[in-house]
């Protein structure tokens, strides 16, 4: 296996492999060019259908954005990221069509071991410097909305029609059609008809 085909099937890989560095270095160019852009620059168009495989349109980041690879998430229709969204997609992250993303969420896949001894950086026989390291995939369900400051950690799946409360950190499934929240994130109750504005006639 190649180090990317071990870095997406889950396995340890070695991050300072030339494919890796040049797929996340294309990534990193391509996110600083799409911050430099106006919002209203149809480059950025562009730039985000080259960086991230999109599925369907109407697709918004507002920026400024931060991908590891980008060609490792699939971003369903009418999504919109607020203002800093940071993938770290070194495992696949899939987000459903009709997603919000409040200010400041991060989606981060990669996992590093709990020891030390098996974290720290070492030096390969070549002479070059790298670590050990491993990810597992995110999914987020169609019609999600995904509050301002919530970390998403690798190996989590949260389903459709989901609400994360604010700061939340989600280290484990969410079924769907539930409002989770907390640190770390926890089901609060399912999200039922009597949430709906038609039944809060104070709100109008």
């Amino acid at each position: 296996m190649t180090e990317k085909e071990k870095m997406l099937a889950g396995k340890i890989y070695d991050p300072s492999d030339e494919e890796l560095y040049r797929l996340r270095t294309a990534a990193h160019l391509m996110c600083q060019e799409y911050n430099a852009y106006p919002e209203t620059d149809k480059r950025r168009e562009e730039l985000i259908k080259r960086l991230v495989d999109i599925r369907g349109e109407n697709v918004f980041f507002a920026g400024p954005i931060q991908f590891d690879y980008g060609r490792f998430t699939t971003v369903g229709a009418n999504t919109y990221a607020n203002f800093n969204f940071t993938c770290l997609d070194c495992c696949p992250v899939t987000i459903g069509e009709n997603v919000f993303f409040g200010p400041n969420v991060s989606l981060l896949t990669p996992v590093h071991p709990l020891k030390w001894q098996d974290r720290n950086i070492y030096r390969r026989p070549d002479g070059v410097y790298t670590d050990k390291e491993y990810a597992r995939p995110i999914t987020i369900g169609k019609n999600c909305w995904i509050a301002g400051n919530v970390t998403v950690c690798g190996g989590v799946t949260i389903g459709e029609g989901c609400v994360i409360g604010a700061g939340s950190v989600v280290t484990r499934d969410i079924p769907d059609n539930t409002f989770a929240a907390g640190v770390p994130c926890r089901p609060i109750r399912e999200i039922t008809e009597h949430d709906a504005l038609s039944c809060h006639p104070e709100l109008f």
